[in-house]
């Protein structure tokens, strides 16, 4: 493209294209990458911002598994969900549909949501539809109304209002997915083999374990790899933590099933053996593994069977984490890390010899491909100019009261990370308080 449509030019010595770090000169206009030159390129002595060299210039992040609650409860909102992503260099947020009131499993409760959404949201934000048993006759009509896919449980959701399918149901589920030529993300943890364990119960971290074990998301991949099998559907595997999974996945990707998987900084950072008895903060489902299990993790991202690292962002009151008894039966499981997710996964990918053009596959490109947005998650010409300023060497230690999203608890308090988001830009510009994202619909919208 003619350096003529250029109206802005970024300098960056180090920035992630192509796959590799290198210096580069990016022009922009009218909120789009326009041209990627060499650093030294000449656009005709438009406005330019020359960047440090201790800096990268990463795109701007796309996290699909933020978990905002509103309308309806207290527990996380718009504003200051995205508030937080924006300070941790994310531009785009995709929403899951169940922990608000209503849940977002029909066109109306979308719209209510969207109602709340409107003029509140910092970064671009999308949605997932619901499927639940009372919606699987009628959840097509969500794609209609812009969902950018779907979301359902194969176990309870701990949200009575988004009960869990079964194996039959999720079969029928896929095959409206498959016509749709949607996408189904799936919270693969088994309900049949649930209802046989120990409930949780006490501050023992192992027997938390116990009461969600491996076997239970085991069977849970089973039933999706089976579905995807029959149907040809898209599936999406959200947030695993068993590493036994694993070989399951790697088979079906080798056989052409199309089926990716995430998983998230917390399965990555820490491990069951260091979670103390009454450690509540450190509460999720499916749980934080053993320390053989996070290596075999971080392998399977090496050889592509995980295909991305999203936050899996789930706050909640302090009084539903149970801080003070520390009973995991009576803790929300679900860790808040959307502002941190880049650091969390910074540190220790760079103790395990990966580099940040793998961090952005994983946080960037990775889940802008799984919602189907086709205009952002890396720097080429044509993209969105959105882009995270990372300093990769700086270190700070968490703070939660710190950060920006409602509830500041994080499991992360007190924890040295390396790794800092100097600047967020989005659609060419620098992005303060003042910034203001797009309602994404399924259909790839051009930039305000």
């Amino acid at each position: 493209m003619s350096t003529g449509a250029v109206e802005h030019v970024i300098r960056a010595p180090r920035a992630v294209v192509d796959g590799v770090v290198r210096s580069t000169a990016i022009g922009l206009a009218d909120g789009m990458i326009r041209a990627v030159d060499s650093f030294d390129a000449g656009f005709g002595g438009v406005n330019e911002t020359v960047l440090d060299p201790e800096v990268v210039l990463l795109p701007g992040l796309v996290d699909t598994h933020v978990h905002i609650d509103e309308p309806g409860t207290d527990w996380e909102g718009f504003e200051s969900a995205t508030a937080a992503a924006l300070a941790g260099g994310i531009t785009t947020v995709v929403d899951m549909p169940l922990d608000s009131d209503p849940v977002t499993t029909t066109v109306a409760a979308l719209e209510a949501k969207r109602s709340v959404a409107d003029g509140a949201c910092r970064v671009d934000t999308g949605f997932w539809g619901g499927i639940v048993p009372a919606n699987l006759a009628s959840f097509s009509v969500l794609a209609g109304a812009g969902v950018l896919g779907f979301k359902c449980f194969l176990s309870e959701s701990g949200n009575p209002n988004f009960p869990p399918l079964d194996a039959h149901q999720f079969r029928a589920a896929m095959a409206v997915v498959a016509e749709l030529d949607s996408v189904l993300l799936v919270h693969a943890e088994s309900q049949r083999v649930l209802t046989g364990c120990p409930a949780p119960a006490g501050r023992s971290y192992d027997d938390f374990l116990r009461s969600r074990p491996d076997t239970a998301e085991l069977d849970a991949v089973r039933i999706v790899l089976d579905a995807v099998a029959q149907t040809g559907a898209r599936a999406h595997i959200v947030h695993v933590s068993s590493a036994q999974v694993l070989p399951l996945i790697a088979d079906a990707k080798s056989a052409g099933l199309p089926v990716t998987a995430e998983t998230c900084p917390h399965y990555l950072t820490f491990t069951a053996e260091t979670i103390p008895d009454g450690g509540t903060l450190f509460a999720a489902c499916p749980p934080i593994r053993g320390g053989d299990n996070r290596d075999r993790l971080w392998a399977a991202l090496a050889d592509g069977t995980l295909d991305m690292v999203v936050s899996d962002h789930s706050p909640c009151a302090g009084e539903y984490k149970d801080l003070i008894g520390g009973d995991f039966g009576h803790a929300f499981g679900g860790i808040s890390s959307l502002q941190i997710a880049l650091p969390a996964l910074w540190t220790h990918a760079a103790r395990v010899g990966f580099g940040l053009p793998d961090v952005c596959r994983w946080m960037a490109q990775a889940p802008a491909e799984l919602a189907g947005l086709a205009d952002r998650g890396v720097i080429e010409p044509g993209k969105r100019a959105d882009f995270c300023v990372f300093d990769p060497d700086e270190s700070w230690v968490v703070r939660g009261a710190d950060l920006r999203h409602r509830h500041p608890l994080t499991p992360y308090e007190g924890l040295p990370l390396a790794g800092a988001v100097r600047q967020t830009w989005r659609g060419g510009h620098i992005a303060g308080d003042d910034s203001r994202g797009q309602l994404l619909r399924a259909s790839v919208r051009e930039p305000a």
